[in-house]
């Protein structure tokens, strides 16, 4: 059968397993995200053991590869608790990709000018309004191409749950390998689709990227804010 006939008579099959692995990837990168910006704000605290703590967490994750991470806690944690390969996954993905999204928190915020934190700090804000209204924006201007970066690696890497027995977009083209015999095209179909997605989440990133900075820069921006709720 040749290219196109495949293609066309497993295309259900594909969409339905990019569905799948659209889902696990957004779930774990919520999780992600979430634990990312709790250990960005260990690496960032005054005490010194939390400094340690969110050290230690990052080079554990960091030192190992994911594959292992995926097998602990889905073969490993069975002793304990017994869960299903998309939680497993979805916990796997959220924990390896937490420490990178955590450094890449950081160095955003590190980026953001001291003295524009200090003028809006001496001009009557709160720290939570200065973190809002000031390093908030001008760290998510920072890091939006490096965080965008790392979701496409996450949707990349969530390839690997395939190996736990989970049928997304790989697991999908083994088995579509396995029944045709042709493993070249099953490959190149799935490598299609993956590239089908990379290239929409890249889409996603640079318009969002084009629209922060539409009109001025950043640092124009807040310091315009610093600017305005002085004068308040």
């Amino acid at each position: 059968m040749d290219f196109v006939s495949l293609f066309v008579e497993y295309a259900p099959l594909f969409l339905e397993a990019t569905w799948v692995t659209l889902s696990l990837t957004a779930v774990s990168l919520v999780l992600a995200m979430v634990a990312g910006a709790g250990v960005a704000w260990l690496a960032m605290s005054a005490v010194r053991p939390l400094r340690w703590l969110a050290t230690a967490y990052i080079g554990l994750v960091r030192g190992t590869p994911l594959i292992t991470q995926i097998f602990i806690i889905y073969f490993g944690l069975a002793y304990v608790v017994t869960l299903p390969a998309f939680w497993a996954g979805a916990l796997a993905l959220a924990f390896h990709n937490s420490a990178y999204i955590a450094e890449i928190i950081r160095s955003g915020f590190q980026a953001v000018p001291k003295g524009l934190t200090e003028a809006a700090r001496s001009l009557g804000m709160s720290r939570l309004k200065t973190l809002k209204r000031v390093q908030a924006p001008l760290a998510l201007r920072t890091t939006l191409p490096v965080l965008g970066n790392q979701y496409i690696i996450a949707v990349k890497d969530s390839s690997l749950v395939a190996f736990i027995g989970m049928t997304e977009l790989f697991r999908t083209s083994q088995n579509m390998a396995a029944s045709t015999y042709q493993p070249l095209t099953s490959y190149v179909v799935v490598a299609i689709y993956y590239l089908a997605i990379v290239l929409v989440l890249t889409l996603l990133v640079n318009t969002l990227e084009a629209r922060l900075s539409k009109h001025r820069r950043p640092e124009v921006q807040a310091k315009a804010k610093v600017k305005s709720e002085g004068a308040v």
